[in-house]
């Protein structure tokens, strides 16, 4: 068996996400001086809007029955063969990522895999745009904030960013999962990947260990 990997450690680490695709972070313009940085946020805001408004009508609760779905996949004793390594090895993004970072492609097979398995569910479900699609949970965790997407409140499909050791620092944060509910008791269940023993498992997880919730702008819970 295998010690749980943590997904900081992924030998390639994804970053901004594909400008191509994505919503930019930061918006292209610079702040308006009169209004303050409030301006680039509610610009940001308004383009994540616009773009999901053209996206597959997916709710908060069809993410969350996607991932039940993977519940039990592990990855093998070499920590690799799983869809979701396979998968985002295959994209351009992968590309842009390894330009950025180093390393060889093929260490996406066995890189540590939890901010995979959430980008795959975001691209199977064609929100990647407003979801986030990388490998490196720091540089997701940058993208939600950066897009005003960020806080501490544990909605169901939130993406949840942890810490073990309890920090709120983005650069500290060491693993990635999905938010199925807040218990009310100080614990939230989660749907993660790589957890355990290198599996999707669902998992009951104290907030303290929560560095922060990234809210993909999902589509069919647009008002």
């Amino acid at each position: 068996m295998h010690a749980f990997k943590t997904c900081i450690s992924a030998a390639l680490a994804g970053g901004a996400l594909a400008s191509a695709l994505l919503v930019a972070s930061p918006v292209a313009h610079a702040d308006n001086p009169s209004t303050g940085k409030g301006t680039a946020a509610a610009s940001r805001q308004q383009q994540m809007a616009e773009i999901a408004a053209k996206l597959p009508k997916v709710r908060a609760a069809d993410v969350l029955a996607l991932a039940r779905k993977q519940i039990g996949i592990s990855e093998n004793a070499k920590g690799g063969g799983t869809k979701f390594q396979e998968w985002y090895m295959s994209t351009p993004r992968a590309r842009e990522t390894l330009a950025r970072d180093g390393g060889k492609l093929k260490d996406y097979l066995t890189g540590a895999w939890c901010d995979m398995f959430v980008s795959w569910i975001g691209n199977q479900l064609g929100i990647s745009p407003v979801m986030g699609l990388d490998a490196y949970t720091v540089e997701h965790a940058r993208w939600f904030k950066a897009n005003g997407r960020w806080g501490e409140e544990p909605k169901p499909g939130a993406v949840v960013f942890f810490n073990w050791g309890g920090s709120k620092d983005i650069d500290d944060i060491v693993h990635v999962g999905l938010v199925i509910k807040d218990n009310g008791d100080g614990t939230i269940q989660t749907i993660e990947g790589n957890t355990g023993n290198g599996a999707v498992e669902a998992r009951t997880r104290p907030t303290w260990q929560v560095v922060g919730y990234g809210y993909p702008m999902y589509p069919g819970d647009l008002t």
